[in-house]
């Protein structure tokens, strides 16, 4: 049960995180002097989004495997 907790934690971090990232590209949009910045920044969050994602599915193979065994 402690690893459904976990994970949906983390799949909440990555729903917040993709927000974020969103927001600076919307901001982008709008701020064309900052854009190259703002794109960074959404970048990155994308990038932490993505590292929530791969321990996610990593947590979910250690569960996993004593099972199929």
């Amino acid at each position: 049960m402690n690893g459904q907790i976990n994970g949906h934690a983390i799949l909440e971090n990555v729903r917040r995180y993709r927000g974020i990232a969103s927001l600076y590209r919307q901001t982008a949009a709008f701020r064309p002097g900052q854009s190259w910045s703002l794109l960074e920044q959404a970048r990155d969050w994308e990038a932490r989004a993505l590292s929530e994602l791969e321990t996610y599915f990593a947590t979910r193979v250690d569960y996993a495997a004593p099972l199929a065994a």
